[in-house]
């Protein structure tokens, strides 16, 4: 028996990762790979261990109009000038590849109300199937950061949805245009320091787009403190 199996055996035999996220974020698209790696590594080390992913939507721009605004101008106003928004995505772009993302933030164009993307997951996640959720999660981050596509637009949405498997007979009522923007999750700065955030077992936490080996640590603080408690 292998020294990983041995630790596994004498900790709890699982671990629930909890993420606020926003669609819109950058670091929770970095964070969410950089959580990906360390998953990897966490199964190498603990392979006794089950690992479930919660995931918890955080509207950080609930009053943004459901037709969305234009992207640059509205981070040219949001960042007070141009050569502040192009130092941003600098830092931005710059982090993302350290975690293996390569991101097209010029080819932007729309800064989305998040609300019906939102609701199109929490309708996905009711369907209990984790792998059609997290597909659809990369697949919405990816339309945003890479592909620069619409992901508050209805027909956009119903097309990612589909490009992943879910077919929108079983979400018609999540992707009707006209069915409205889904209730606002707002961010609730008095339990998150911001978003991306992340909770494990209810005992550990980190807040923002930490690389891998600081996310293991985590994860294995918490598994050894469910154990202790």
């Amino acid at each position: 028996m292998s020294g990983g199996d041995t630790r596994a055996n004498s900790l709890t035999n699982s671990l629930v990762i909890g993420i606020h996220f926003d669609l819109i974020c950058p670091w929770c698209f970095i964070g969410k790979r950089h959580l990906a790696f360390a998953r990897e590594r966490f199964a190498q080390k603990f392979p006794d261990i089950a690992v479930e992913t919660v995931w918890h939507p955080v509207q950080l721009l609930p009053d943004v109009p459901e037709q969305g605004l234009p992207f640059a101008e509205f981070y040219e106003r949001r960042l007070g000038s141009a050569e502040a928004v192009r130092q941003r995505r600098q830092q931005i772009t710059l982090a993302a590849r350290s975690a293996g993302l390569e991101l097209d933030l010029a080819g932007i164009e729309r800064m989305p109300n998040t609300a019906r993307a939102h609701e199109l997951l929490s309708r996905v996640a009711a369907l209990g199937a984790p792998a059609s959720y997290e597909a659809l999660l990369e697949r919405l981050f990816a339309a945003y950061f890479q592909r620069g596509e619409d992901i508050g637009d209805a027909a956009t949405l119903r097309a990612l949805a589909e490009e992943v498997g879910v077919l929108p007979d079983r979400l018609a009522a999540a992707t009707k245009a006209d069915a409205g923007l889904a209730p606002a999750a707002p961010a609730d700065t008095s339990a998150i320091a911001g978003v991306p955030h992340f909770v494990f077992n209810g005992r550990r936490s980190l807040a923002g787009a930490q690389d891998a080996t600081l996310l293991l640590v985590a994860m294995s603080q918490a598994v050894q403190a469910s154990a202790t408690a």
